[in-house]
């Protein structure tokens, strides 16, 4: 079946370049109609836009002009949305050590060794994916094990959730880091009893190390965002929502739209501050003709992540006396940057973990939404993972949008009660209690802190287990979504997320042909499985983008 199915596809792939309108028929498909679920099992569009969905009942056109793609009794579903994830690191995350799953900071040196046998005379090793939640020791590990193997070329190693980095002494001695180094606001040095850098760095201070490591280039950058675009699409992702850019990974995408050189869709949030923020900004929102790159949002780092203790928490953490975690900006600043960026007419998007964190970001909205008369803007609030009770239906009276990533809660269960104990995890990752007060979630990844497919977040949003099942009846069960919440969460709600409701997010009549083929129904398929579930066919704008090469 599935080999006939690839056939037919690439059949496809050589007629659409000369047929006007094509027909996938003999599909299981689904589509919402605010929050009704509309089932369907024909589907016709012409260039990149759809024509007409068509129900059991309706006879289909027997034109000769028209292709017609036999979809063998597939899944046909919207294609799916990812509000957060980050682009370029996860295509250097395909090219550079991956530290994802390792046992322990052994096993980190075995890895890198492992990866240097096809990737020798690196200027600089990098590597990203470690967590040492995951290790026995549960502590952070030291410059002093990367020395033994790695004295020579410098290494710098980011955590899985990128708000900590690893180095060596050769690092370290690059970027002018000795005991006397003082850690900037926002960030922390990690020293040892002597007061000696350790080689960790968390959120701020990362950039002591950043700094010193060689850009990439434009050309560069292009090679990586393709490759990693067109890894997306393979994952059943047609748009992304990529959280925090600047103005030279701007131009890296709009020479590849100018190119028709983008497979998936990207909606940009410029990041800030980073180089020429405050200019780009002035310049206003952009579109491109094709729909295929859009910068309407900037990104804040309000405070780090909980993994590392870097998410800011109104009272100690429960597993370290005297620490809150850390915010990244002071509020004056933080000011400064939502309200001009209110001003210019773009989205707001704010990185905040931790219960402080939230509660701060919530009230510079209350504010500032207020006075710049911006509520139409949709601001949003990216992870709202730990959030005081009384916090939650802020989000709907100020029309915030929870950007959330339900992988987040599955990968955080082993460590996020020890973080916040009994009472503050009632109000983590808090997707029913969201709902309930009638708040759109936009679903993501934040890949590639999580893996960027999308079937795992659809999984984990159902049924708040792990691949194995666990816990049995999930964790906190009460926050569960159905499936059709979820769903909508990785669809319609993600291009409302992203002001492009009108063009993505569900399949109608003059609505972008974005749409994708699964192996298996994920309304009927047992929900311990969805995240098995395999796409077939990915297509953006009409164009088959993706096909799953037959075994």
């Amino acid at each position: 079946m599935r080999k006939l199915l690839t056939l037919l596809l690439l059949q496809f792939v050589t007629l659409s370049s000369m047929a006007q309108s094509s027909i996938i028929y003999n599909v299981q498909g689904y589509t919402l109609a605010g929050d009704e679920l509309i089932k369907f099992n024909a589907i016709q569009f012409t260039n990149d836009k759809i024509d007409k969905v068509f129900s059991q009942k309706e006879t289909l056109p027997t034109s000769k002009e028209i292709t017609m793609i036999n979809g063998n009794g597939k899944t046909l579903l919207p294609g799916l949305i990812d509000a957060h994830g980050h682009v370029l690191n996860y295509g250097l995350s395909l090219l550079r050590v991956d530290l994802t799953n390792v046992a322990s900071e052994k096993a980190v040196i075995t890895r890198i060794k492992n990866y240097l046998k096809n990737n020798k005379s690196l200027n600089w090793i990098q590597g990203r994916g470690w967590n040492q939640v995951q290790w026995s020791s549960k502590e952070f590990p030291s410059h002093k094990s990367l020395d033994s193997e790695f004295a020579d070329v410098p290494v710098w190693l980011k955590r899985v959730d990128g708000h900590a980095g690893w180095a060596n002494s050769k690092a370290m001695a690059l970027a002018g880091i000795n005991a006397k180094t003082l850690s900037p606001n926002g960030g922390q040095i990690i020293k040892d009893k002597n007061g000696d850098p350790t080689g960790i760095f968390i959120d701020n201070a990362m950039d002591l190390i950043e700094k010193s490591i060689p850009q990439l280039t434009i050309e560069e950058q292009k090679t990586i965002l393709i490759k990693a675009m067109n890894s997306l699409a393979s994952l059943g992702l047609t748009s992304v929502h990529d959280a925090g850019i600047n103005r030279n990974n701007i131009q890296a995408y709009k020479e590849l739209t100018q190119n028709n050189q983008m497979p998936i869709r990207i909606n940009a949030m410029l990041y800030v501050p980073s180089i020429a923020w405050l200019e780009t900004l002035n310049k206003g929102t952009f579109v491109s003709k094709d729909s295929m790159f859009a910068l309407n949002s900037i990104k804040i780092q309000a405070d780090g992540a909980l993994g590392s203790r870097g998410a800011s928490l109104i009272n100690d953490y429960s597993d370290k006396a005297n620490h809150k975690g850390l915010l990244l900006h002071d509020q004056s600043v933080m000011k400064d940057y939502i309200q001009k960026a209110m001003i210019a007419g773009f989205q707001v998007n704010i990185h905040a973990i931790g219960d402080n964190a939230n509660n701060l970001v919530l009230n510079q909205y209350q504010q500032l939404i207020s006075q710049t008369k911006t509520q139409d803007l949709r601001h949003r609030i990216e992870h709202a993972q730990v959030l005081k009770l009384t916090d939650i239906p802020r989000f709907a009276d100020l029309n915030i949008i929870a950007s959330m990533q339900a992988t987040h809660a599955t990968s955080d269960k082993n460590m996020a009660q020890d973080r916040l104990g009994e009472q503050r995890i009632l109000g983590a990752y808090a997707w029913r209690k969201l709902l309930n007060e009638n708040v759109t979630i936009a679903a993501g990844s934040d890949f590639p802190v999580e893996s960027a497919n999308p079937l795992y977040g659809l999984h984990a949003s159902v049924t708040r287990q792990d691949h194995l099942n666990l816990p049995k009846d999930g964790w906190f069960a009460d926050e569960k979504m159905s499936r059709l919440e979820a769903f909508k969460s990785f669809t319609y709600s993600a291009a409302y997320a992203g002001h492009q409701e009108k063009l993505l997010g569900s399949l109608a009549k003059g609505k972008k042909a974005d749409f994708i083929l699964l192996e298996h129904n994920y309304f009927t398929m047992p929900e311990s499985e969805i995240w098995q579930n395999e796409v077939l066919s990915t297509w953006v704008n009409g164009k088959n983008v993706y096909n799953r090469v037959a075994e």
